[in-house]
């Protein structure tokens, strides 16, 4: 359980991201959190693994204090907790398993590490989640020869390699077109399902949000606004968290035949 109690951040230059933030994330949800650019979207998940530090309240994590966590705990603490960013953050002139096989790095002693040395259960954790995400085909290509969203699968599957109960998704569909945004989507939908690993995406289209989302937190100028089903979201909510009507930025996609 992921428990945020009156947290608050404000960064050294005075820019408040977040303010009186209180909310409980059971196991197994798949969250999206939506709102404006500069909302405190970013800013919200990543307290969760201390990317960055909270300035007010608390946070724990299946009990632990967040906040207090430093050195080998919190490095102990992250390896449960998988991160998807935007731009893959994958090494683009080697292949896909090799790419994914680096989740477990932390697990490996200095000289098995810097040799690759990975075990045949690593290897074989590898493959299985290439398998999960669709693209165990690739598993000994480049990366550099694979589109958009396989690129994005191959960081989905870096991130199962680790055996993470939670899963938290910085913008992970911003860069792709629609019908690989939804592919990605359903993966991991799929994955919430089957894996019951939380899942926690911050995404700017409410679209995608509203029809893969369990729940659905809306923040505006770091204040959550609206917390809830998919199924609960109207018009006047969606004002609510954007300040204004939204607009054909904030949809992704309408024509009902890319869905």
């Amino acid at each position: 359980m992921i428990s945020f109690q009156n947290v608050g951040k404000t960064y050294p230059n005075g820019t408040k991201a977040l303010t009186d933030v209180t909310l409980t994330i059971e196991q197994g949800e798949f969250i999206a959190i939506i709102g404006l650019s500069g909302a405190g979207k970013s800013t919200l998940i990543r307290l969760v693994n201390k990317m960055i530090p909270l300035t007010e309240g608390t946070l724990n994590v299946d009990g632990i204090d967040v906040g207090s966590l430093k050195g080998t705990s919190l490095r102990q603490y992250r390896r449960k907790i998988g991160m998807v960013f935007q731009s893959f953050n994958l090494i683009n002139r080697t292949t896909v398993l090799n790419n994914v096989l680096a989740a477990r790095v932390p697990d490996l002693g200095f000289v098995r590490s810097l040799l690759g040395l990975y075990s045949k259960k690593d290897k074989l954790l590898g493959l299985e989640s290439l398998y999960k995400v669709g693209i165990l085909e690739k598993a000994y290509t480049r990366v550099d020869q694979l589109s958009g969203g396989q690129q994005q699968r191959v960081a989905l599957a870096r991130t199962l390699t680790q055996k993470p109960k939670i899963i938290l998704a910085d913008e992970p569909v911003a860069s792709l077109d629609p019908i690989t945004a939804n592919q990605i989507m359903k993966d991991f939908r799929r994955i919430n399902d089957q894996e019951n690993i939380t899942i926690i995406v911050n995404m700017h289209h409410v679209d995608l949000a509203l029809k893969y989302a369990k729940r659905v937190i809306g923040i505006n100028k770091g204040k959550i606004v609206f917390d809830g089903p998919s199924s609960q979201i109207t018009e006047a909510l969606l004002k609510d968290i954007y300040g204004r009507d939204i607009n054909d930025e904030d949809i992704m996609f309408k024509d009902e035949k890319l869905v």
